[in-house]
């Protein structure tokens, strides 16, 4: 059964509840928001409904705030904009204003500020507002006829469910917090930048390295933060780079290029991860930020501030586990490569997944055991680099693996001609911009060669966006199955919390004697999300699995 959860037109809150199709089962309830908490934890107890509701950003983190934590939602932004652009769907348009803000078309979100203090919650004078109960209904009613009547509803169904399990995640592990060591992390910047610096001064070792460099280019002014700066002393000193990237500069041999690569990881450091990042979004012993359920087309999260999906390895061992706890830090191994087997039903790749090092499997199968030319022949076919070595190396695993091969170039061949491809449980790519259009339609030699060129970048990202998609689906289902079984543990009085997840990797805080129990429901989650998406397909898909006391033991 479903329940809404709406403001009412009174300024309080609605409840209504309804049934598996949507209808109305019963009269609403209105409440004072301070009286909410209590009313939902006891709908939730005697009938852990499916909460309904615009985003589970607009309630769930004060109802965690208070104590109650549910099981199951749908949250119909999140299934608004699946649906709205799926294949499977003919013709749905969600009518909530806001469907496809989940999304970030993209790729690139806006940035967050730091996260504030939860302050007074459910107050009597706390205003809360989006769509009426009767909008919500309506666009639920919507959505479920649209899964009913698309060409697979069972997939959809699922795709909409683990979407909203994940916002219910996202709030969780926010809530919870990484753990996080703020004297470690503070000992840690003092070792590799020198004291805490004052004002908008350079730490003392990073104005070492830009002194050193100064000196090798015969720059005394240089402000090595300055990309025009750098590149015109560079060239000053007769080194002909094109960009400052790290991997061009390592093709020089200069005196300055060093100093130069060793200022570039501090600076990194000293932005990313430094004194204002840890003042900034560590309190109370934990790292907060915000996670985003499908935060890119692919359906992969994203973030907003703090930069939590991109945690370098010089501040790891700053996550700790409390005394008493551990972190239990799971992978899954080349989950792109086996989600591709298990598309393609390549029987053959499918056994060639079955040892724990996949590319290893296929080095043995047709490259004469050269693991690394396996893996760059496998990705460049995932990943569209198909020149040079990857191309080279493209037919004989095209003769080993045909159906696996011919998955990736259709849905590139489909991309190049502005078709739109569609993950396993129905996640569709957007179609070809107006830009792409326009060059297709052209006539002149110089902008078909323009056109041209995009369709290949187009099929490119068509060609990976149905393996990472899928991938990011089986992820979620993961993530959803093993905080399931985390909750169960919860139940017998062992406590563990998910803190963390980053596309393929999952942190679970745990009390040491819940730790064994923890790797348990890692591996059988693991297990039921691939019975969930591929059923019995013969691929495996083994987690690697790590119970440490810091981060960076994990790697």
């Amino acid at each position: 059964m479903y329940e809404i959860l709406a403001p009412s037109p009174d300024g309080q809150v609605l409840l209504r509840p309804l049934d598996s199709s949507g209808q109305r089962t019963g009269p609403d309830t209105t409440v004072v928001p301070s009286e909410l908490p209590a009313l939902v934890a006891r709908r939730e107890s005697a009938h852990k409904p499916r909460w309904v509701w615009r985003k589970a950003a607009d309630w769930y983190p004060r109802l965690l705030a208070t104590g109650v934590p549910l099981l199951r939602c749908h949250d119909l932004t999140l299934c608004g904009t699946v649906l709205t652009h799926s294949a499977y769907t003919a013709a749905f348009t969600s009518s909530l204003p806001d469907a496809d803000s989940a999304t970030d078309p993209s790729g690139i979100l806006p940035p967050a500020g730091p996260p504030k203090g939860q302050g007074s919650l459910f107050d009597e004078g706390e205003s809360v507002q989006g769509p009426s109960a009767d909008e919500l209904e309506a666009e639920l009613v919507a959505q479920l006829g649209a899964i009913s009547a698309s060409d697979h509803p069972g997939r959809l169904r699922l795709l909409c469910a683990a979407d909203s399990a994940g916002a219910l995640i996202a709030a969780e592990m926010q809530a919870a917090g990484m753990p996080w060591d703020a004297v470690a992390h503070e000992a840690l910047l003092a070792d590799q930048l020198g004291p805490r610096p004052r004002g908008f001064e350079r730490p003392a070792r990073l104005e070492e390295k830009a002194s050193e460099l100064r000196d090798r280019l015969g720059a005394p002014q240089l402000n090595p933060d300055s990309p025009q700066e750098l590149m015109r002393a560079l060239h000053r000193a007769g080194i002909e780079a094109r960009t400052t990237r790290a991997w061009e500069l390592r093709e020089f041999r200069h005196p300055a290029i060093p100093p130069l690569l060793e200022y570039k990881k501090l600076a990194r450091l000293f932005a990313a991860n430094g004194w204002a990042w840890l003042d900034s979004w560590v309190r109370d012993g934990r790292f907060r930020p915000e996670y985003v359920v499908a935060g890119v087309v692919t359906g992969r999260w994203a973030s907003r501030g703090g930069g939590a999906l991109q945690i370098p390895k010089q501040v790891r061992s700053a996550a700790r586990a409390l005394p008493g706890h551990k972190l239990v830090v799971a992978d899954a191994s080349q989950l792109e490569p086996r989600v591709l087997a298990a598309l393609a039903r390549d029987d053959a790749m499918a056994a060639a997944a079955q040892d724990a090092d996949l590319y290893a499997g296929i080095a043995a199968a047709g490259f004469g055991g050269d693991r690394a030319k396996a893996k760059v022949a496998l990705l460049g076919a995932i990943y569209g680099a198909t020149t040079g070595e990857s191309g080279r190396l493209m037919p004989q695993l095209a003769r080993l693996y045909p159906r696996a091969v011919a998955f990736v170039e259709q849905a590139a061949r489909d991309g190049e001609r502005g078709l739109t491809v569609t993950t396993h449980l129905g996640r569709s790519s957007p179609p070809p911009s107006e830009r792409w259009q326009r060059l297709q339609r052209s006539t002149s030699a110089e902008e078909q060669r323009r056109a041209d060129a995009a369709s290949r970048d187009r099929g490119r990202f068509t060609r990976n966006f149905v393996v990472q998609g899928t991938a990011a689906e089986w992820a979620e289902c993961w993530l959803a199955e093993l905080r399931l079984r985390l909750r169960r543990l919860a139940g017998h009085g062992l406590r563990a919390e998910l803190v963390y997840f980053l596309h393929d990797e999952v942190m679970i805080h745990a009390q040491e004697e819940a730790a064994a129990a923890c790797v348990e429901a890692v591996q059988e989650a693991a297990t039921a999300a691939k019975r969930l998406l591929f059923g019995d397909a013969p691929v495996q898909f083994p987690v690697s699995i790590a119970v440490v006391d810091s981060y960076d033991q994990a790697k």
